[in-house]
């Protein structure tokens, strides 16, 4: 054994700020507590972290599997808690909560807040937002968006350093009470193909397997994957060579599944997930993707809807090489040239000989690629606007539809998801109307002679419609999601994105500036100064006073290293390539211009806005 030279004292670590943490309320009770319901007094001794999320987004999909070694690793000091905030009106329903955190795997207490009131309390601005409350019961951190992870547990541990020593930490078990399982043949399918053999193929999601089932839909033929070899996949496509492509989504790749032999390749992806700044193209094998939904063959390629980043991507079997097709990875509903498009978690996807149809989910759309990669929207208006109206789509209204399905006549029909409904859209008359409703979370359809198989993902079964003559008539409903508008003065408005490096970390300034900054409006003519890019995180908007109320689209991005010469007591122990991470958030934030309005609006990408610090 080496002597090595004694460590250097660390730092004093810098005083943090101290905010007394709300109580947590909401009226939809407690989740996996074995009922019992929960309060921050009996937390106290635990380091708690607040997980706010909403079952839709992608993002807050990521932060869950992200929190997972954490959770695992720090059990007996850290209590997670999941307060569901949600955005879209079949998300404030008590039992879509309930099977969501089944189907995600959720495995720390949840909060269902259903009225966004502990959201408004912590004045949480997006989803994912994490906060983290020390054993005394104060708030000290905040992150919006991804991965934050990293500092987060650097965070715990100083916290079970300090509080261990001041007496104030508590050990032991956590309140996670596991539900009791429930046996069915399929538990939250996804997606579904028919097979050149007349059987049915399957992505049985949340049991991380594909199931084939006979013609009737029920009768099990076998069950594919073992080991770990998918993580919850969606997205299935019948290839020309008769094998199956499938969008294996939590392991952000592509592999294929050869029905004949039975053999599971893998085709594109590293395992690993996509971050900003990082090859959109390449050899399949060495690129990553981010959360494939659904995939699809068009044009000699297979078309893959990238949830996690808001983009189409193709994988092409010619040169076995993957490519962003369309979207600028920016969250939103805006048409045009692919590379100047935004989705907001496209998820299924339907071809035809001249269009590719796209369920884009967040934005409550049906959109369609051409033949020349230009993007139009056919239904939907954006982030905000959702609901169940049929007749002329310039003023239809669906509510996060995950699945499309072309049709013989030329028509689509939309699994409309979140309205348990099947609708359909026919571009020759421009009219959406309902197929079928009373179904339940339907996340895809396929077509078997004149019948429909839709995927009913909450029933946990496939449901075999026939295609009616007649649409059925639905009162319509319209909604706006459920956040406040913020109330801000018409004129100058300081937008300030709050980012502090995690400690033990610096701001990456190696290549350049660390930090981005993308700033624009719905409707344009809402930011007479200010829209476009920069590396400023602090920004001075101007608002026009003739447009009474719109939503600001901020986009924010931070990279931070660790400081490796601050830890080696010298510049000479600095590793030469340390760790980085990237910091990354899209806010839409609704805004009514009113007098008196605030002046100011900070977002806090990490650490603490010093305004409400004391």
């Amino acid at each position: 054994m080496n002597d090595a030279a004694p460590a250097p004292t660390p730092a004093p670590a810098p005083r943090r700020a101290r905010v007394r943490a709300p109580e947590l309320i909401g009226k939809g009770g407690w989740l996996n507590t074995g009922g019992k319901e929960l309060s921050l007094a009996e937390l106290r001794g635990r380091i708690v972290i607040l997980d706010f999320w909403t079952f839709c987004c992608i993002n807050c999909l990521h932060v869950l599997d992200e929190l997972r070694e954490l959770e695992e690793k720090h059990r007996d000091t850290v209590v997670i808690v999941g307060v569901h905030s949600p955005k879209f009106v079949h998300e404030a329903e008590h039992q879509a909560v309930v099977d969501a955190v089944e189907r995600y795997g959720v495995e720390h207490p949840v909060l269902d807040d259903p009225e966004l009131a502990t959201w408004k309390q912590y004045a949480v601005r997006a989803w994912p937002t994490l906060v983290v409350i020390d054993p005394e019961g104060y708030v000290v951190a905040q992150h919006a968006g991804e991965g934050h992870a990293h500092a987060i547990e650097r965070l715990v541990e100083e916290l079970e350093a300090e509080h261990g020593a001041k007496g104030t930490l508590r050990r032991g078990d956590g309140p996670y009470v596991a539900p009791e399982p429930v046996a069915t043949d399929l538990r939250f399918p996804g997606k579904a193909i028919a097979l050149p053999s007349g059987n049915l193929l399957v992505s049985d999601t949340t049991r991380h397997q594909l199931v084939e089932l006979g013609p009737d839909g029920e009768d099990v033929v076998r069950r594919i994957g073992r080991d770990g070899q998918f993580k919850e996949p969606q997205g299935l496509a019948l290839l020309p060579d008769g094998k199956v492509v499938v969008a294996d989504t939590v392991h952000h790749a592509l592999r294929t599944f050869d029905p004949a032999t039975g053999e599971i390749e893998l085709l594109a992806g590293t395992g690993r997930q996509w971050w900003q700044g990082q090859p959109t193209s390449g050899p399949a094998l060495d690129v990553d993707l981010s959360s494939p939904w659904d995939v699809a063959w068009w044009r000699g390629k297979v078309w893959i809807a990238m949830a996690g980043v808001h983009q189409l991507w193709t994988y092409d079997p010619e040169t076995e090489t993957v490519e962003v097709a369309a979207g600028t990875t920016n969250e939103g509903l805006v048409d045009g040239p692919g590379d100047e498009a935004w989705f907001a978690q496209p998820s299924g996807l339907a071809a035809t000989e001249d269009r590719l149809w796209v369920a884009d989910s967040e934005t409550s759309a049906l959109r369609y690629v051409d033949p020349e990669g230009a993007v139009h929207t056919a239904v939907g208006t954006g982030l905000f606007d959702f609901g169940h109206r049929d007749g002329d789509a310039a003023q239809a209204l669906l509510q996060h539809p995950l699945g499309v399905t072309a049709l013989p006549d030329g028509s689509v029909a939309v699994s409309d998801t979140y309205n348990h409904a099947l609708r359909r859209y026919d571009p020759a008359t421009g009219q959406v109307t309902t197929l079928a409703t009373d179904l339940r979370e339907p996340s895809d359809a396929v077509l078997v002679g004149d019948d429909i198989v839709v995927v009913e993902s909450a029933r946990h079964r496939l449901t075999r419609l026939r295609l009616p003559e007649e649409a059925v008539r639905v009162e319509s409903v319209a909604h706006r999601t459920q956040r406040a508008a913020t109330e801000v003065a018409p004129g100058r408005l300081q937008l300030d994105v709050v980012f502090q490096a995690p400690a033990g970390q610096k701001l990456d300034t190696r290549y350049g500036p660390s930090t981005r900054l993308l700033v624009s409006s719905t409707p344009p003519e809402l930011l007479l100064t200010g829209e476009g890019t920069g590396t400023d995180l602090a920004r001075e908007l101007a608002l026009n006073p003739e447009v009474t109320e719109g939503v600001l689209h901020v986009s924010a991005m931070a990279a931070s290293c660790d400081d490796t010469a601050s830890h080696s007591g010298s510049a000479a122990g600095a590793n030469e390539y340390p760790a980085c991470h990237m910091h990354q958030q899209d806010w839409g934030v609704p805004v009514r211009l009113v007098d008196g309005g605030t002046s100011r609006l900070p977002l806090v990408l990490a650490g603490m806005d010093p305004a409400e610090a004391s």
